[in-house]
């Protein structure tokens, strides 16, 4: 027998190869079950345009031999189809001789039924024996009795379908090691994040699809691409992650080049196609090569927070350079970068809920998901003081971890009056990445004086500041640095905690900043003014 790491992802065309009688589990457990693995992006077999007959067809025993696990579900009138027994025989021999793993679900009857071919199941099977010859009858008790004392799940041992079904796919996720790995461990609601690009990425349609991940900074794009590039990467013949020390280490040789300079693209470009391709040295002569080697290949390409139109043109510019089925994923904090590459299928990353954020920061705190006893109000405050943002709850809460409740209450004292300098260098990039000094101007007043007001009354102040107020909110929204609901402009806290950071180093007088928004800096300039004045006055009398 081969051990299942014989099997070489590169073989396997599903996850999963369902085996089940229609009439039983087609509209009820079978729909809801492949429905919640397409919310986990684990690809089954699905036999919908296959017309049955009286033996198995050679399109569906292919199915079987490219499946990484079968689950085999057990109902009354399972053994009343040859076809499902037969298919049983196939997936036994594929078990013994490729290592394919197994899952037997007992719906609605007992496993020793199965086991021992009795009550209404085993009447079923005797009626389809009737048919056959006895080493087939032979082989068929065979199968059914192995198949049955392995490792399983009874419905009856279950409160709801629900339930069952999400523990049978977690189990299937853990078997096929596509479970989050432990980096990703704490970062709760992976999962939902997940179920939402599996819509947009629709992994069954044969269609090139370009697909945006977009989000502040530090609300955990980076991570979820990397969950999906370890759940998807097995399930192309291709796949590169690029990140910004991909194309650094790409082109270090051209530090000082025109980043248009085509030499600096062809090089580009044979590192994109060794790692996708997975040879070395590869020799091109020009830059529509890629087209050439990749279109009849079905490829994943995830480029992770690049946002150089130059490199992506280079890389991705057309998707009919790359197979059917190929998935292209741009993880950004701009939108504008998108849409300039004509990508409308967005997944905006929003905030988690206050209760997700809780979670979130007890797991890294805490190695749990709830606060130890007579923490709860501490860490709900703590987790507020991150704004709820992934990063500033990872920050705060490595920081936090292993110390006294004594020491967390010294230290909420002090995260109320600034920011982490992780989270601040994090955010920084956004701020920085702003092209325009109008943009800037227009971000540090709403940090400072206009957060939380409507957008026309915003207009309005600032309608003689010259800041081109219009396309700076735009652009503002589209570095994600705000958002605009119902006409309200918003700005998350830990970014607004930065642009007041921004004002106050200004200048270390207060009085020479471009805001005073402490309460004591304007009391003392304020005095100095009318002390001032009144110096003036006497001088004057």
């Amino acid at each position: 027998m081969a051990s299942s790491s014989s099997f070489s992802p590169r073989n396997w065309v599903y996850d999963v190869f369902p085996s089940f009688s229609g009439e039983d589990v087609r509209i009820t457990f079978l729909s809801h079950f492949l429905k919640e693995l397409n919310r986990k992006l684990i690809i089954s077999f699905k036999d919908n345009e296959i017309e049955r007959s009286q033996s198995l067809d050679p399109e569906l025993k292919q199915a079987i031999r490219t499946s990484r696990i079968a689950v085999v579900m057990f109902s009354e009138k399972y053994a009343s189809s040859s076809w499902c027994l037969d298919e049983l025989l196939e997936i036994v021999k594929c078990k013994e001789e490729l290592g394919q793993l197994v899952v037997p679900v007992f719906y609605g009857l007992d496993p020793s039924h199965v086991r021992k071919q009795t009550g209404k199941f085993g009447e079923a099977f005797a009626k389809t024996c009737q048919r056959r010859t006895e080493d087939e009858t032979k082989l068929w008790r065979q199968s059914l009795t192995d198949v049955a004392n392995l490792l399983g799940y009874h419905s009856l041992n279950w409160p709801n379908e629900a339930k069952m079904i999400e523990a049978i796919a977690n189990d299937i996720l853990a078997k096929l090691n596509l479970a989050p790995s432990k980096d990703f461990e704490d970062f709760v609601g992976m999962e939902d994040h997940i179920a939402k690009m599996s819509v947009l990425l629709d992994l069954e349609s044969e269609e090139v699809r370009m697909v945006g991940i977009w989000g502040t900074s530090g609300v955990g794009k980076t991570s979820i691409a990397r969950v999906l590039y370890n759940q998807l990467s097995r399930q192309f013949q291709g796949s590169v992650f690029i990140d910004r020390a991909f194309v650094s280490k790409s082109l270090e040789i051209y530090k000082s080049a025109n980043p248009d300079d085509y030499n600096m693209k062809l090089h580009l470009l044979r590192n994109f196609l060794s790692e996708i391709l997975d040879k070395k040295d590869i020799r091109i002569d020009c830059l529509g090569e890629v087209e050439e080697r990749l279109k009849h290949r079905k490829v994943l390409i995830l480029i992770d927070d690049l946002d150089d139109q130059v490199v992506l043109d280079t890389l991705v510019g057309q998707t009919q350079w790359f197979g059917s089925g190929s998935r292209i994923i741009l993880v950004t904090k701009d939108k504008h970068f998108l849409r300039a590459h004509r990508i409308d299928l967005i997944y905006e990353v929003c905030l988690p809920s206050q209760e997700l954020a809780l979670q979130m920061f007890c797991r890294y705190t805490f190695r749990q998901n709830f606060p130890p006893d007579g923490l709860m109000e501490l860490a709900s405050e703590v987790a507020l003081c991150a704004g709820n943002l992934p990063l500033g709850l990872k920050v705060l809460g490595s920081y936090l971890r292993g110390r006294e409740k004594e020491d967390l209450i010294d230290i909420l004292s002090r995260l109320r009056n600034g920011l982490d300098g992780k989270i601040e260098k994090t955010l920084r990039v956004s701020y920085d990445g702003l092209n325009d000094k109008k943009d800037k101007a227009i971000f540090r007043h709403i940090a400072c004086l206009f957060n939380g007001k409507n957008v026309n009354e915003i207009k309005l102040l600032l309608a003689h500041s010259g800041l081109d107020v219009n396309i700076g909110l735009k652009n503002l929204v589209d570095k994600s640095l705000i958002h605009v609901r119902e006409d309200i402009v918003e700005m998350h806290s830990l970014l607004q905690e930065m642009g007041k950071e921004i004002v106050r180093a200004q200048s270390d007088e207060p009085g020479e900043r471009e805001f005073l928004m402490d309460s004591k800096d304007i009391c003392d300039l304020l005095e100095d003014n009318t002390k001032f004045t009144l110096r003036s006055g006497m001088n004057e009398g």
